[in-house]
């Protein structure tokens, strides 16, 4: 029974205040942890990609938007709002398919998701869209090394709600992590019959991210979830478990 994991306790974050464009982030999450007698050091930190976002800036006005040729036409076929569609292009490398009202893209982060990830729900105003941040993993550096200043390591995991394939319904997945191994290689590790295990990379900061994502309710205003209890060994970023388009089967 050595194997037996030990319980996990995933502890949701209230009282958080409004994020505005350059809010400290790392400061607000600590002083509002620690109001609510919430412990993070040593424990790994979860939190909601459109707060960071928030924190960093990642904003746009429609109203500042001149959408392109391209974004006239792809919005009149899909009934959208151009200067939205053209929001999503500008956040985009490629559109990977569109239809039904959506638009599936590839960012410039690599991520494949719908609409760029650009989104208009919980926004600091009217007619503004938020963006996902430049750099998720740099993101999350900042914050872990904010968070494990003086003390114990914090890892963190920033996440947004992505559709699958095949698939209703949205699931959190990470979009940038630091202070843990986003990807745990278990080759050469044995099962429970004692079969060598060849191909089984757990996705950790995926698994986190869904794990948090069931507390990270929008009518609660919960955009932070600290877990408790799940060894954080090794160090790396999202960007670097993002599959090599040569082996990618479905692109």
């Amino acid at each position: 029974m050595s194997d037996v994991p030990a319980p996990l306790r995933l502890i949701p974050l209230p009282g958080l205040p409004e994020v505005e464009p350059g809010t400290d982030l790392a400061k607000l999450i600590r002083e509002t942890a620690a109001d609510a007698g919430i412990e993070l050091a040593g424990r790994i930190v979860v939190i909601a990609q459109k707060i960071v976002s928030k924190a960093e800036g990642r904003l746009v006005a429609l109203a500042d938007v001149e959408p392109s040729d391209e974004a006239r036409e792809i919005a009149g076929d899909h009934d959208r709002d151009p200067r939205q569609v053209q929001i999503v292009l500008d956040e985009s490398v490629r559109i990977v398919r569109r239809g039904n009202n959506v638009l599936i893209t590839e960012t410039k982060h690599g991520y494949v998701c719908a609409n760029a990830g650009v989104d208009l729900s919980n926004a600091p105003g009217e007619d503004i869209a938020v963006l996902l941040p430049l750099d998720p993993d740099a993101s999350a550096r900042r914050l872990s090394d904010a968070f494990s200043e003086g003390g114990e390591k914090t890892p963190v995991v920033i996440t947004d709600t992505f559709g699958r394939p095949w698939r209703d319904g949205l699931v959190d997945v990470a979009l940038g992590s630091a202070g843990l191994a986003p990807i745990k290689d278990a080759r050469g590790a044995r099962d429970c019959a004692g079969r060598e295990l060849l191909v089984t990379p757990p996705a950790t900061a995926d698994q986190l991210a869904a794990a948090a994502g069931l507390l990270m309710l929008k009518s609660a205003g919960i955009p932070v979830v600290i877990v408790e209890g799940f060894p954080s060994e090794g160090d790396g970023g999202v960007s670097d478990i993002l599959r090599d388009p040569n082996l990618d089967l479905f692109r």
